[in-house]
């Protein structure tokens, strides 16, 4: 790599003929750090081609990934190939997601934002009338 292309990170997506899947997940900005997304490999949690792959697998322009972070899924489409993380506006050029897996991603991000919704926290421990009251409610099973 060039001097340049280190100074401006858009130079820095090459045409190479294939990245490591964990480098390249990575550089997508999916996972922070290289271990996480070998990690998640290894478990099981990406797809490539519909099919587990290893940590080390040549990933190539046009393969469609399926990503399990968390709770989120994503299916993208790998655009370019690009072993060195940079600015999450280079990395959104790597891949396009489909626009059904950003539809259940969002809709599921609703639902668990819906679930949270009716349950506050209490904002202070319960004083001494609050725990007796709660030792009497608990006493209405025992019987």
């Amino acid at each position: 790599m060039t001097r340049n292309a280190r100074s401006n990170p858009a130079q820095a997506v090459e045409a190479v003929a294939g990245v490591r899947l964990d480098l390249w997940l990575w550089a997508a900005r999916f996972f922070k750090t290289r271990s996480l997304a070998k990690h998640a490999i290894e478990h099981g949690r990406i797809e490539v081609g519909g099919q587990r792959a290893k940590a080390s697998r040549t990933l190539r322009e046009g393969d469609r990934l399926k990503i399990e972070r968390g709770e989120e899924a994503f299916v993208v489409e790998v655009l370019a190939l690009s072993d060195q993380r940079g600015p999450a506006t280079v990395a959104r050029t790597l891949y396009r997601e489909d626009e059904a897996s950003r539809e259940a991603r969002e809709r599921q991000r609703a639902l668990r934002a819906a679930a949270r919704t009716g349950y506050r926290p209490p904002s202070s421990k319960p004083d001494k009338r609050a725990r007796r009251l709660i030792r009497a409610l608990g006493d209405i099973d025992a019987t």
